[in-house]
């Protein structure tokens, strides 16, 4: 794509499409441009194949779900979105309908060949059959496979133009989803971008670049793109979205409430995104007044705004002077390391591959990295689940703790011996060295040296090959990956969500790991088919065993960001679930432009 990233050129191209017929003399108001920053590039815009956190960022803005989280609700809960209200159910718990709303409408593309193009449940219906669609690859077909009352059908033979009773539209407005058994979690599978609707005309004008040309019904729609660099978000004027506060506003919440109700959003006309993958540029960026907030300051740079003598998280004096608001907030997130179970070193289920990848787990010091790393902001990973996840158990220890003495142990006993560099060799005698794929930045190279430190101490030695993290994670769906520190953020606050990380059908998508063990397997599946309540803590525990005792992961740390907002921005607040609040926020315009005039 041309570049067309000049910021001056951009706010004024979009001033003049936004400006109302006015005298010549008057001169057109500043557009109310939201500065925003993603800390790694998208991958791509397709809701059916993209499941990377930039590219989710945007697509939630692009795309229209059928529900989504209420804003201010607390504890999180779902609302009618693209519906008129929330779906009714059968007395079985397995037939959905859904009612939408008339009058939605696709952003303007060439593909409409002019015309306006009304949302329709036929979209909804088009844009589910996509995630089946083997040419896709999606790596959010887990949520229905096997679920739509005959979708064995498109396992067989896919084709678009088949028919299944699981999903139909049967008329305009009306979306019906039947089940072969009731899904707890379905409704909030409906509420992420993968179930955004998607227009088939625009599918079938650009084929396999669609990507490229995300065209939505969402609060924005995209103005100008330069891949992993800037792009461009327009309010979406024709976006059907009213806001009214629900019943569950936090008394917090009340004013807040008060100062959206009743508006049209976005409110807004346009966010502009810039990729920041270094991490001191994004600090510095937001410090200069280049982006209207900041969140999870990276564990490197919170010294830069957080006051080193407290104890708790409390912003620089300096910086509270200037209006700035610090917010921390404990992420529905967890890190984890994870290790390829097919690669012929790390891999495997046999006694020698568990002792070791447990040795990998027991040499993690995680008090050190709590500390030194997250700077205190974060909690040590007991299991996949965060705190205020539906299934997470406060109680739940892991077997798994630090202990460098027992990880030498086991491999010695296991035939990991010392060799005269100092280093193992594998039970047959031949060179044993780890391959960690790393980030190159630079909390990437922390990781590293926390790493290098950790297993050499036990004996292990291990290189790192950095790259982009889109890259890596190309390659590890690919099973091209022997170990990678990553990290999930809930799509949905419900532990299935983080166990399917784990389930052995989702291999090569979002099991990079690539576990597969029957007995978890087992488990996970009938762990699906339950709501929240004993049963299911029961088999959660019995999944966070089965990993305790094969380690294809090791859990590390659930963060508490550190967010900071500027003086001048209006109506933040950030949602436990969703990736992104551009739609509901404001800005003061003169207060940004006098902060400004300060600086300079």
């Amino acid at each position: 794509m041309k570049s067309f990233w000049k910021l001056a050129a951009a706010a004024a191209a979009l001033a003049s499409a936004l400006a109302l017929p006015s005298l010549s003399a008057a001169r057109a108001p500043e557009p109310k441009m939201l500065q925003a920053l993603l800390s790694t590039g998208e991958t791509g815009l397709d809701p059916a194949v993209a499941s990377d956190l930039a590219s989710l960022s945007l697509l939630e803005n692009i795309f229209d779900p059928l529900l989504r989280y209420d804003y201010l609700a607390r504890p999180v809960k779902l609302q009618a979105n693209a519906v008129r209200a929330m779906p009714t159910v059968d007395a079985a718990g397995t037939t959905w309908t859904f009612q939408l709303k008339p009058g939605m409408l696709f952003a303007p593309d060439p593909a409409f060949k002019d015309a306006k193009r009304e949302v329709t449940a036929a979209d909804y219906v088009y844009s589910l059959k996509r995630l089946y669609d083997p040419a896709l690859k999606s790596p959010w077909l887990f949520m229905f496979e096997g679920k739509l009352l005959g979708d064995e059908v498109y396992k067989k033979s896919f084709s678009y133009a088949t028919e299944i009773p699981g999903l139909q539209a049967v008329d305009r407005y009306t979306l019906r989803i039947r089940l072969n058994k009731p899904d707890p979690s379905l409704l909030f599978y409906m509420a992420l971008p993968a179930t955004g609707a998607v227009a088939r005309e625009v599918a079938e004008a650009y084929g396999s670049q669609v990507g490229n040309h995300p065209v939505g019904s969402g609060p924005f729609r995209v103005a100008e793109w330069k891949r992993s660099d800037r792009i461009t978000l327009a309010a979406n004027r024709d976006y059907h979205f009213v806001f009214h506060a629900g019943a569950d506003v936090a008394p917090a919440n009340k004013a807040l409430a008060a100062a959206l109700e009743g508006k049209r959003l976005p409110l807004v006309d346009g966010v502009q995104v810039k990729i920041m993958e270094e991490y001191q540029s994004r600090v510095l960026g937001f410090l200069n007044g280049e982006f209207d907030y900041i969140e999870q300051v990276p564990e490197s740079m919170r010294e830069m705004v957080l006051d080193p003598a407290s104890s708790q998280p409390v912003l620089r004096r300096e910086l509270a002077r200037r209006g700035m608001v610090l917010s921390p907030f404990p992420v529905l997130q967890t890190y984890y390391m994870w290790m390829n179970m097919e690669d012929p070193l790390v891999g495997g289920y046999g006694k020698e591959k568990v002792a070791l990848r447990r040795a990998i787990a027991l040499g993690y010091n995680s008090p050190e990295d709590v500390a030194l790393l997250k700077k205190g902001l974060a909690l040590p990973a007991q299991s996949p689940l965060p705190p205020n996840v539906l299934g997470y158990d406060p109680a739940y220890r892991s077997p798994i703790a630090y202990n460098p003495a027992l990880a030498r142990a086991l491999l010695d006993r296991f035939g990991y011996r010392l060799g005269k560099d100092g280093f193992r060799t594998r039970p047959d005698g031949s060179p044993l060295l780890l391959v960690m794929h790393s980030e190159s930045s630079t909390v990437g190279r922390l990781r590293d040296e926390l790493w290098r430190k950790n297993l050499n101490a036990i004996g292990l030695n291990v290189i790192f090959r950095s790259d982009k993290k889109t890259e890596i994670i190309k390659a590890s769906r690919l099973g091209k990956v022997m170990m990678f520190e990553s990290n999930w953020v809930a799509d949905f606050p419900d532990g299935d969500n983080f166990y399917q990380l784990l389930y052995g059908g989702n291999a090569g998508r979002a099991n990079y790991s690539r576990f597969n063990l029957p007995e978890f397997n087992q488990r996970y599946e009938k762990a699906q088919q339950l709501s929240d309540g004993p049963e299911r803590q029961k088999l959660y525990h019995e999944m966070a065993q089965l990993l305790h005792a094969y380690n294809p992961w090791v859990p590390l740390t659930h963060p508490i960001s550190a967010d900071i907002r500027q003086p001048w921005l209006k109506n933040y607040m950030r949602h436990p679930v969703e990736f992104t609040n551009w739609r509901y926020l404001d800005l003061d315009l003169e207060a940004r432009q006098g902060a400004a005039k300060i600086a300079r």
